[in-house]
């Protein structure tokens, strides 16, 4: 069958049941991780928060949370850039599966500006946060597209500046180069499944732009990155 990404499909990922407690769960983060940190996948969230965050005072306690955290990766590098840069960092790691959470907690030990809830976005009250800037990291393009103006929706009340957005372009040629990735990092069954099946539920620009639209963001950048990305800023408006 010819290989179709003009849609998203509804295909769905083994890491989408958030009662998955296993060893495959633990081996798919830490090679999705990996992956991030060796493609520089990591570096497009850390340049989103960098545009959000210039004008802000050097003293300022800085609250960002990351929804669908992971293992925990994105924050730990941002813990060290932080302390790298004299920033005072608030940490905040999001996920619907307590198994994940485990899992970032052990990872995170010995950073103590890093903190994890098991908790789902819809329920939770985060009104005792007051957060600056949220991040979605390859998170977003597990959700169909209602799902995806709901929990904008809710994100974007929740911070006071701006959401930071890095996932998948859908194309080819991601794809086939995915294919090849497998290949050479020996990727389990799970983490290979899950991964091309992320691609073909991955973004188009024109599907960012439509999300923005119905969402009436007024300030919203889109940009592709390396390893084929796009990484989406929102900055909150008045």
């Amino acid at each position: 069958m010819a290989l179709d990404t003009t849609y998203r499909t509804d295909l769905e990922e083994s890491m989408d049941d958030f009662s998955m407690d296993n060893e495959g769960l633990v081996t798919a983060l830490d090679d999705i991780a990996r992956i991030n940190q060796l493609l520089g996948g990591n570096s497009v969230t850390l340049d989103g928060v960098r545009t959000l965050i210039k004008d802000f005072p050097k003293d300022k306690l800085i609250t960002i949370i990351d929804f669908g955290c992971g293992s925990g990766d994105m924050l730990r590098m941002l813990s060290k850039y932080g302390t790298d840069h004299n920033l005072n960092f608030k940490l905040i790691g999001i996920d619907a599966n307590e198994a994940t959470i485990r899992h970032a907690e052990k990872c995170s030990a010995e950073f103590k500006n890093i903190t994890y809830l098991a908790e789902d976005i819809f329920l939770y009250d985060f009104s005792k946060f007051s957060i600056d800037i949220a991040l979605i990291t390859l998170t977003l393009h597990h959700f169909k597209n209602d799902g995806i103006i709901n929990i904008m929706k809710v994100i974007y009340g929740l911070v006071t500046k701006g959401i930071v957005v890095n996932d998948l372009q859908r194309s080819k040629l991601a794809y086939r180069l995915f294919q090849v990735i497998i290949f050479v990092f020996r990727l389990k069954e799970m983490t290979a499944n899950d991964g091309l099946i992320s691609i073909l539920r991955g973004f188009k620009r024109k599907d960012l732009e439509k999300f923005s639209t119905q969402l009436n963001f007024k300030k919203v950048n889109i940009k592709w990155k390396w390893a084929f990305r796009y990484q989406w800023i929102i900055t909150k408006t008045n």
